[in-house]
């Protein structure tokens, strides 16, 4: 296994990260995690050299914690960074930080996580947080022991991404979502030169898109790979891209079955920053150029549509109705729309036309959120 630095701190970490939050599980039930499947991924992932361990309260409907707690006896728990996040959105009095992180302890099975992030942190949530007092909190925290170091994951724009950084000098990491078609996404390759430069650890998440950049490419995209004379898996060349960049620190993968996590484990340790050439990066960019090209709205996410006032997440959908056409996977598709929640789904919209007046682009949206329904809403055909 390869060891990275990890920031700041004196702790190597391996390139790969084991993430506990699509471990594979009975159909239709994605909190009944098949145990003796999932242990054996796990264990097979820290015997081969990975020290990182992700999960956080809701993985698997509160499950995915549970089950670590239970797979990291007999030894493996002395062998990893055990790293959990604080739920963001169910804290609403300071009384909520100790009742949340002690039953999460209990579920663990341990006194003390390595690595404690707040969940998923947004301008709200952010807000509350640091006005209930979750920095003194964590300080205290961390001078008992209970916790190692702090930081946070994040789905918001850059401009939050970097105020989050500088509202407090003690964070170890930052968790972003970044891969080589999300570089301006959310804090994207902003976000992970920001944090680097301050000396801050970057954890990647969804570094191959939730499997969608694991798959065999559509057509445009796939001969760009197979007239490549360097032959690597679409997986493999996603992971080498994210390794071959210094400000990355660890790569954590949510790994289903054991076949992804020796491929995933063969990858980290065949990898090395710069690993990549000139010419391996610009076929890089052809292949995100090409999906590119496979986008069916021409939405760029200004949110000038926003806020609707039947409240449409308008370019959350149009998202997911362009992840269908760039990647051909449906039900991942209809997976991200359903998470939206009937309360934000296209459905909702009654062609009042505000958005369309704001839209920079001059997209017909009304037309595209009732094509998006029809395609990804329960009832959608293709």
């Amino acid at each position: 296994m390869k060891y990275r630095r990890f920031g700041r701190l004196d702790w190597p970490v391996s390139a790969l990260g084991f993430g506990a939050m699509r471990l594979p599980h009975e159909e239709g039930d994605f909190s009944a995690i098949r145990e003796d499947e999932a242990a054996e991924m796990l264990h097979y992932a820290i015997d081969h050299g990975v020290n990182y361990v992700d999960t956080a309260e809701p993985y698997h409907r509160g499950e995915s914690e549970r089950f670590l707690g239970r797979a990291l006896q007999d030894g493996y728990r002395e062998k990893v960074r055990l790293v959990t996040k604080m739920p963001s959105w169910k804290i609403e009095k300071p009384e909520d930080f100790d009742v949340q992180f002690e039953g999460q302890l209990e579920k663990l099975r341990t006194d003390r996580v390595d690595l404690y992030l707040l969940h998923s942190l947004q301008r709200d949530w952010w807000d509350r947080l640091k006005g209930l007092g979750v920095i003194g909190w964590l300080e205290k925290r961390m001078a008992e022991g209970s916790i190692g170091h702090t930081g946070f994951s994040f789905h918001d724009r850059p401009p939050l991404f970097r105020r989050i950084v500088d509202d407090y000098d003690g964070w170890a990491a930052a968790m972003i979502m970044y891969n080589y078609m999300d570089t301006d996404y959310q804090a994207g390759r902003e976000g992970l030169e920001y944090a680097a430069g301050k000396g801050m650890a970057v954890v990647v998440m969804e570094p191959l898109r939730g499997g969608l950049l694991a798959r065999r490419p559509p057509p445009g995209v796939a001969e760009l790979f197979d007239g490549f004379p360097v032959r690597r898996t679409p997986a493999d060349w996603s992971l080498q891209w994210l390794w071959s960049q210094p400000e990355v620190s660890v790569v954590v993968s949510g790994m289903s079955s054991m076949d992804q996590v020796r491929q995933n484990v063969a990858s980290a340790e065949a990898s090395e920053t710069g690993l990549l050439t000139e010419e391996e990066n610009a076929l890089i960019d052809r292949v995100k150029a090409a999906y590119l090209e496979k986008t069916a709205i021409p939405c760029t996410d200004c949110r000038y549509c926003l806020p609707c006032p039947q409240k449409v997440a308008i370019p959350w959908v149009f998202e997911y109705y362009n992840m269908y056409e760039m990647y051909g996977d449906l039900k991942a598709a209809r997976q991200h729309y359903a998470f939206l929640g009937p309360g934000a789904s296209a459905a909702l919209c009654t062609r009042c036309g505000r958005c369309e007046e704001s839209c920079p682009m001059h997209i017909p949206i009304m037309d595209w959120l009732e094509r998006s329904h029809a395609l990804l809403g329960p009832e959608g055909e293709v």
